[in-house]
């Protein structure tokens, strides 16, 4: 989506999020002539389309409802799920530690729901290629729904991004590759296969859920000629601000996942 894209009015086709006064979010795709039924009451489509995002319109049961179009965050935890997805909070952590940049050639296993591919498409940019490989075909067939959901109005899923049935445990072609994000339970194993993928000086992020799993993740990337090896977590707690109640909210995101990020050795 372009600067411009932001100033266009609602059209159909287009998702966005409808926002009640409790925070509680919905993500619909607008049409001509239909309508959003929930316990508010009903809200017409055409009430939307063709009007700026940020209006605020009334449902059937007299509560008012804002409209913007979804930020990625916000399709990420609102997507159908064939598999766990990785959490905002640990996708800006993988975009920046991993270092995805503009004309990266990344390769990520496995696809899972399609939500952290989104984000590695976005900051790999038009210049960049992403492949992404899931050995599922079920899961890949909701994260090919989810991509393409996603860029759905915005022109289409771009050529560049690639989401394949494959078994990274085999091997992959890719030479060269300057980014490789694993999401998998044994990536100690895939590790020993793809580690002559990456071109010398380039990162390997790995995504997992248990200690045990990083251990055996880290030792198997000092064997694979790997360096600057650093494991760390995140927490995400939210505040209540208003007026002088001001206080850390009683949930968080706590513990998601581990991320390991790891350099690749070049030559003597």
């Amino acid at each position: 989506m372009t600067a411009e894209d932001h100033f266009r009015p609602l059209g159909p086709g287009e998702r966005v999020l409808l926002i009640d006064s409790r925070d509680r979010r919905y993500l619909i795709t607008l049409g001509s002539g239909k309508q959003f039924h929930s316990h508010l009451g009903s809200v017409s489509h055409d009430d939307m389309i063709g009007r700026p995002e940020g209006l605020r319109i009334r449902s059937s049961g007299g509560s008012v409802l804002t409209v913007f179009r979804p930020t990625l965050a916000d399709y990420q935890l609102k997507m159908k799920r064939g598999a766990q997805v990785v959490y905002p909070k640990d996708v800006g952590l993988i975009l920046v530690f991993a270092d995805i940049f503009p004309g990266a050639t990344v390769v990520e296993a496995g696809s899972g729901s399609g939500a952290l591919t989104l984000a590695l498409a976005r900051a790999a940019g038009e210049g960049g290629r992403v492949i992404s490989y899931e050995i599922r075909s079920d899961h890949h067939e909701r994260a090919v729904e989810n991509v393409e959901g996603w860029y759905e109005g915005l022109g289409g899923k771009p050529e560049n991004v690639e989401l394949r049935v494959g078994d990274v445990f085999e091997g992959i072609p890719e030479r060269g590759v300057d980014r490789m994000v694993l999401d998998l339970p044994e990536p100690w194993n895939a590790i020993r296969v793809t580690g002559d993928s990456l071109a010398p000086g380039a990162i390997l992020c790995c995504y997992l859920p248990t200690i045990p799993q990083v251990t055996q993740t880290v030792e198997a990337m000092r064997a694979g000629g790997f360096g600057m090896i650093s494991t760390f977590e995140s927490f995400l707690r939210t505040w209540n601000v208003d007026g002088q109640s001001v206080r850390p909210d009683h949930r968080m995101v706590a513990h998601t996942g581990f991320l390991i990020t790891a350099r690749k050795f070049g030559g003597e």
